[in-house]
């Protein structure tokens, strides 16, 4: 992030602090992450105004991204303040679960809730077949229908 980006992040963090009570709120003691979803711009403000429009409820990305940029993987109560293309702030979400499970093993409610194309199984798979063929290049690994994904869900809860 450039050094206007983490100024409007923080900023935007500041006024969702602002909505929310010292006494009744856990967000002020919480931390945060900034990022987009997907891997350009153009994906980032498709999949950023689903997540808005409340279609996108879940997403996936690869545990081997996870384990070659040697982060933890998410768990439940994890802050993503969503960006857009240009890196500004979209709104803020909340994981509500985490788990570890196969690319194969991906069944048809969390396709669903990832809110993609027709949100059918098959046009999930389609397109992350196709997505992780483009990344996982990048980290020196190939797609594989028995590859670890991180699957979470996740509420909006600011905009």
């Amino acid at each position: 992030m450039t050094e206007s980006t983490t100024e409007s992040v923080d900023a935007y963090w500041h006024r969702f602090l602002g909505t929310r009570s010292l006494l009744d709120s856990t967000y002020h003691h919480k931390e945060y992450v900034a990022e987009q979803f997907g891997d350009t711009p153009e994906l980032a403000d498709e999949l950023g105004k689903l997540i808005l429009e409340g279609v996108k409820t879940g997403t996936s990305s690869s545990l081997w991204e996870w384990e070659a940029e040697n982060k933890l993987i998410p768990e439940p109560g994890l802050i993503t303040i969503v960006l857009n293309g240009k890196q500004e702030p979209l709104c803020i979400i909340e994981d509500t679960e985490v788990y570890v499970c196969r690319f194969f093993d991906v069944d048809e409610e969390f396709a669903y809730s990832e809110g993609e194309g027709d949100r059918s199984l098959e046009q999930w798979r389609d397109a992350h077949i196709s997505y992780f063929s483009r990344t996982l290049p990048r980290i020196g690994k190939k797609f594989n229908e028995d590859m670890p994904l991180v699957c979470e869900r996740f509420k909006v809860i600011y905009k």
